[in-house]
């Protein structure tokens, strides 16, 4: 069985997302009764979107890991806890001895919850199934017991598909994507802390008033408002905090400014052009599964559950996240008692913050609000978690970069489902992941009662319109 499941994920490994998402997809169109010919054309679709987007998203990365180096540096920043990344975190998840079990038990939750009618969510984002294994990663290395593990990287799954439901129409409200849910757990964790932003600035006068969706600015701004200009704009203003004392004098620091700047505008022009491409695939697929439904359970819906990386691309996720990275390295320095340091993760951001959109219905000013609240409260979390962080790194075979004492990143080792997992268990045990799964069951419950899920979902908000 263990040569099987290792057969199994070494072919994902191999294979890569962009090859196994068209392929999950073909099987899936085909199984819903799309003509072959179409769902062959519809998944090739969607593996060339992804390439495209991963491409930008590279983009996106190298730009601002360099930024934030320079940053970090002209700072002189020293902490003993190091942002390793979210590869490195992936790794050390599908690295551990939950990694190895992880795809077939996360499709199998999949399945029942499917079949019972519990979930709405058909996750095919099978790569990011590594959240759960890193979930099950930390209590094994918490507790040295793998089949609690197991559960809560089972849990872990549960509760993706949970977010995706509840987050669904929202999301294919905001960001104009029909039949598509998230089920990503570095995405989902920030929507009830943006809730609770939200009613918070409610009740605020005059920061209430506050509108800075992309429409506004771009009313306001006219072509400085557009997301190509905008982009350039963040990108020159994070070019000249970073670069302003580049060795080589006065042109060497132009062309590093200039270079951030023109980065970031075709990140915002490429981003939401790939999402489009994707779009055009899904749509098939889409019809499909909606026939399907309706053939053989009348008014059921399934979403297709995607990564977040389709949703990044919109002006106001981007445009919230380029100003976060600055701040996130201010925040670094001046939270007392944090003890990381911020380094390769900061492209996640966008991530991080893209779920926000729909909640806070465009409004940058409140979505740079929301991920402040995150990030401030992540910085704790990933102290406290770091030692068992860097134990389940050190289990799993993942060597520690030089000079780092222990390690964590962005993706999960700041987010606030992880570090209750390890919480719950760590005091109660096994009884701490019952309660999660009874919390997440009932938030299951509760949402099939009343499937619009938050109130937001209920029309398009203001400021909602898709990029083009």
């Amino acid at each position: 069985m263990e040569a099987i499941l290792s057969g199994i994920k070494s072919l994902f490994d191999t294979l890569g997302a962009t090859v196994m998402l068209p392929i999950i997809i073909f099987i899936f169109a085909v199984i819903l009764g799309a003509k072959p010919g179409r769902a062959f054309r519809a998944a090739v679709t969607i593996g060339v979107a992804f390439v495209g987007i991963n491409l930008v998203i590279g983009l996106l990365w190298n730009t601002l890991t360099e930024v934030a180096q320079a940053i970090v540096k002209n700072t002189g920043i020293q902490r003993d806890v190091v942002d390793v990344g979210w590869p490195s975190a992936a790794a050390i998840a599908f690295g551990s001895t939950v990694g190895l079990w992880v795809i077939p038990l996360a499709l199998a939750v999949n399945i029942v919850l499917l079949v019972t009618r519990l979930t709405r969510t058909l996750n095919v984002d099978v790569w990011n199934f590594w959240h759960f294994a890193f979930i099950g990663s930390l209590i094994v290395a918490l507790t040295g017991n793998l089949v609690y593990g197991l559960i809560g990287a089972a849990v872990a799954a549960a509760l993706a598909l949970f977010f995706a439901d509840w987050t669904a129409k929202a999301v294919q409200s905001f960001y104009k994507l029909p039949g598509i849910s998230i089920p990503h757990l570095t995405s989902a964790p920030i929507v009830p802390i943006a809730i609770v932003v939200n009613w918070i600035i409610e009740r605020i006068p005059g920061i209430r008033d506050i509108e800075l969706d992309t429409e506004t600015i771009q009313k306001r701004f006219g072509v400085f408002g557009e997301p190509l200009i905008l982009g350039l704009i963040i990108g020159l203003i994070l070019g000249i905090i970073g670069f302003y004392n580049v060795e080589g004098g006065f042109f060497a620091v132009l062309g590093k400014v200039l270079g951030t700047g023109v980065s970031l505008a075709a990140v915002m022009l490429l981003l939401p052009r790939m999402v489009a491409i994707l779009m055009e695939g899904l749509i098939p697929i889409s019809e499909s599964a909606r026939e399907f439904m309706q053939k053989r359970a009348a008014g059921r819906e399934i979403n297709i559950g995607l990564d977040s990386a389709i949703l990044i691309g919109h002006p106001a996720a981007i445009s919230s996240s380029l100003v976060l990275v600055p701040i996130a390295i201010l925040l670094s320095v001046i939270l007392p008692g944090n003890r990381v340091i911020l380094f390769a993760d900061l492209a996640v951001i966008p991530f991080v913050v893209a779920m926000t959109a729909p909640v806070l219905r465009g409004n940058v000013f409140r979505m740079i609000i929301a991920g402040i609240v995150t990030l401030s409260i992540g910085f704790y979390i990933a102290t406290s978690m770091a030692p068992l962080f860097t134990e389940a790194a050190v289990a799993s075979g993942f060597s520690l970069p030089e000079g780092a004492v222990q390690i964590t990143s962005i993706a999960d080792g700041f987010l606030w489902p992880p570090f209750l997992f390890v919480q719950l268990t760590g005091i109660l045990g096994v009884i701490g992941l019952l309660i999660i799964l009874a919390l997440v069951g009932a938030g299951i419950f509760l949402f099939n009662r009343n499937p619009q899920g938050w109130e937001v979902a209920a029309g398009a908000p203001a400021g909602g319109a898709a990029a083009d």
